[in-house]
């Protein structure tokens, strides 16, 4: 006949975590962690990269339905949700549409030290704009509906900062 053991019931040993609590002391740290950490911008934004980083172009997605053109590039269509499959290169210039000029320093986090100008671009060729540095024009005189053209970093990486920054068309 085969034994039976008796199993033990663990949940009475295993201690709350109230009961510790009583017996130590608490000490909180307030500190920050960095966890490095990586992820991936998919098959449409990395080619974007690539191509901008490897050729020194900005190109866009077109969709096949309402023919609606994405910069950056979109996997699916906003307006009728179409997968985009039709790639349409840009000449690099556009339009400012809108802009802020920021005058506080966040270091980490922005791109460079204030005064500096975001806007949003509406490039030639596309339907929708791309927000980004606008450079090389004094805050004070930078215009809604300005031409600009991207300039390019000398040594690109394959991300957004490949554009160093928009800058006025003469």
């Amino acid at each position: 006949m085969p034994s039976c053991r008796k199993r033990r019931d663990w949940r009475r040993e295993v201690r709350q975590l109230s009961d510790w609590k009583a017996e130590v002391e608490e000490i909180v740290y307030p500190g920050k962690i960095c966890v490095p950490y990586s992820w991936t911008v998919g098959s449409t934004l990395s080619k974007w990269y690539v191509q901008l980083r490897d050729d020194g172009e900005i190109w866009a997605n077109r969709c096949p339905t309402c023919e609606k053109v994405y910069v950056p590039p979109k996997v699916k269509c906003i307006q009728c949700y179409k997968d985009m499959s039709e790639w349409v290169k840009l000449p690099g210039t556009g339009i400012l549409e809108t802009y802020t000029v920021v005058y506080y320093e966040e270091p980490g986090l922005h791109p460079k030290k204030p005064p500096f100008i975001y806007g949003i671009i509406k490039m030639d060729g596309a339907d929708t704009g791309i927000v980004h540095l606008v450079d090389k024009v004094d805050p004070d005189k930078v215009k809604v509906g300005m031409k600009v053209e991207a300039v390019l970093a000398k040594q690109r990486e394959g991300n957004i900062m490949d554009i160093k920054y928009f800058r006025p068309v003469a």
